[in-house]
């Protein structure tokens, strides 16, 4: 991977950890527990609490995300940056770009997966 590439793909990642943040953000609001002082109805209250949980498991993916794209950010410079874990062979640059964090080529990753 040339260093115009390395460029391209440490903003992509830098505007993924954005995304990630504001989901972050939201989630949080989202997950907050519901207050039993709230006036609501049973089947509400329930509603609530389902999408309470609902929310913090998103609120959780959106955290190992965030995690993982940072730890690729830093990692963006590494002479083994881009290379796949399991075959060491290039992940394709077009697969880094749609999933940064991707430590597997697509044939590793479908064998893991399968």
């Amino acid at each position: 991977m040339d260093q115009v590439q390395k460029d391209q793909l440490a903003a992509v990642i830098q505007e993924k950890i954005t995304i990630a943040e504001n989901d972050i953000a939201t989630f949080q609001s989202l997950a907050e527990p519901v207050s039993p002082d709230n006036a609501i109805g049973r089947l509400t209250r329930m509603e609530a609490i389902n999408s309470r949980s609902i929310n913090a498991a998103a609120l959780r993916k959106a955290k190992q995300r965030h995690t993982r794209l940072t730890r690729a950010l830093a990692r963006i410079d590494d002479p083994d940056f881009g290379l796949c874990r399991e075959c060491e062979e290039p992940i394709p640059h077009a697969r880094l770009v749609v999933l940064p964090e991707a430590e597997l080529c697509v044939a590793c990753a479908e064998s893991v997966a399968g």
